[in-house]
C-alpha cells in the first residue's frame, strides 16, 4: 500500500507548539480517516491555525509527532506538500491573472506533466462552474467564484488530503452552498480526505462526518455532531456544545500577541 493511501491521512501524537513559553497547541492526538470530511472548530486563539500550519509544514512542532499522507512533517516535508492541497483563509488567487492562468500556474508549481495540464484544467473549470469565466481576470470574480478557483488550484494534482481554513468565510448563502457542493463532489469523485476549520456550526452539520473542538490548544472533544449534542441533552444544538466546552472564551478574538507570534514564527521558517 502506498503511503498516500493509508487508513489515516492525518495522525498526530502529542503534537505541541510553544511560542515564548506559551503553549498554543497542547499535546493534540488526532487521527483523520481516509475519505473523511473532518471539521475543526474552536474560539479564535484556540490554536486551529497553528495546528494547520504544523500539518502543512509551515511551522515545525515543538514536541510530538505528526504524519500527513504517511509522511513525517519534520523529516519529509516535501512528501507532505506533494500530497496535500491547502486553501488558506487569506486570498491566494492572483487577481492580475485570468482563471485559466491561475490554474496553469498551479499546474506548473505542482509539476503536473505538460501533456496532462490542459485536460486537468478543463476538468477543474467544469467541476467548479468556472468554464465560462476562465478568460476573465480573477480580480473581477465574485467571492464565491474566487473560493471555487482557489479550491480548483489546490486540487489540480489530485491530493490525498485537502486542508481548508474557513472555506466559506464572507460568502453569501448561494456562494456558500456552491462551495459545499464542490467539497462533497471532491470526496465523491476522488475520495479526497478533507480537513476544514469553520466558525459556522451549520457548515459542520452539513458537511462533516466528525468534528473536533479545540480549546486553549487542547482537543477537548471529538465525535460526530450527533454524539456531541447527545452528551449535552436531547434538544441540544452544536452551538450549545460549543458554548458548554469553551465557556467564557466563546466570542473572543485573537489578540495582538497571538497574531504577532504566529507571523514571526512563519516568517522565520519560510
Amino acid at each position: 500500500m502506498q503511503r498516500s493511501q493509508l487508513e489515516y491521512p492525518i495522525r498526530t501524537t502529542g503534537l505541541t507548539k510553544i511560542f515564548d513559553d506559551r503553549v498554543v497547541v497542547d499535546q493534540v492526538e488526532l487521527n483523520v480517516r481516509s475519505g473523511e470530511i473532518f471539521g475543526l472548530i474552536g474560539p479564535n486563539g484556540a490554536g486551529k491555525s497553528t495546528l494547520i500550519k504544523m500539518l502543512t509544514t509551515l511551522l515545525p512542532p515543538t514536541r510530538g509527532e505528526a504524519t500527513v499522507a504517511g509522511y513525517d512533517v519534520r523529516r519529509e516535508a516535501r512528501g507532505v506538500r506533494s500530497h496535500i492541497g491547502y486553501v488558506p483563509q487569506l486570498l491566494s488567487a492572483d487577481g492580475a491573472l485570468t482563471g485559466y492562468e491561475n490554474l496553469l500556474l498551479s499546474a506548473r508549481l505542482y509539476l503536473i506533466p505538460r501533456r496532462e495540464r490542459a485536460a486537468r484544467i478543463k476538468e477543474a473549470l467544469a467541476m467548479t462552474g468556472l468554464a465560462d469565466a476562465s478568460d476573465r481576470l480573477a480580480q473581477h470574480y465574485s467571492g464565491g467564484m474566487l473560493r471555487r478557483l482557489e479550491i480548483a488550484q489546490s486540487t489540480l494534482h489530485r491530493p490525498t488530503l485537502l486542508i481548508m481554513d474557513e472555506p466559506t468565510v464572507g460568502l453569501d448563502p448561494m456562494a456558500r452552498d456552491a462551495v459545499w457542493d464542490h467539497i462533497r463532489d471532491l470526496r465523491k469523485r476522488f475520495g479526497t480526505t478533507i480537513l476544514l476549520t469553520t466558525h459556522v456550526m451549520g457548515e459542520v452539520e452539513a458537511l462533516c462526518d466528525r468534528v473536533g473542538i479545540l480549546h486553549r490548544g487542547r482537543l477537548e472533544k471529538l465525535g460526530t455532531a450527533n454524539e456531541l449534542k447527545a452528551e449535552i441533552g436531547p434538544n441540544a444544538t452544536l452551538d450549545d456544545v460549543f458554548v458548554h466546552i469553551v465557556g467564557e472564551d466563546a466570542g473572543k478574538t485573537e489578540g495582538y500577541y497571538d497574531v504577532r507570534q504566529a507571523r514571526r514564527s512563519v516568517t522565520a521558517h519560510e
